[in-house]
């Protein structure tokens, strides 16, 4: 293998080290230095500064994950525009029908999720 490629690798192997020295370093110092007293106050889970009602090991509902994992999905999918619109010119009229039956499909996906009622928080 050609040395001169291994070693354009070098910055990042060295970048890698040092991060995880001082991080590790860190952890250890703050172990160390770092307080350790427990009180009722600090155990109790902070709400907006509101006081806690109910329990906070409380299970969230599967509407949530879903309405969670939905957004996260158009998010993502949301994000193959920008990629387009940069080279928008140099792609022309195939381009375009491309992103528009990309489009066509997440609308229909989120007009069948809307219909189904994966989005009623009820």
């Amino acid at each position: 293998m050609n040395h001169g490629y291994l070693a354009s690798y070098a910055p990042v192997l060295i970048h890698l080290l040092v991060v995880a020295l001082l991080s590790g370093a860190l952890l250890l110092l703050s172990t160390l230095v770092g307080q350790k007293k427990p009180t009722l106050t600090k155990a109790t889970p902070y709400e907006c500064g509101i006081l806690p009602t109910g329990n906070a090991r409380e299970p969230f509902s599967v509407r949530f994950y879903l309405i969670a994992m939905l957004f996260i999905l158009l998010d993502v999918e949301a994000i193959f525009l920008f990629p387009w619109a940069v080279i928008y010119k140099q792609l022309r009229l195939f381009g375009f029908v491309e992103m528009f039956l990309f489009l066509v499909i997440i609308l229909a996906g989120y007009v069948y999720i809307w219909k189904k009622g994966a989005l009623e928080w009820s």
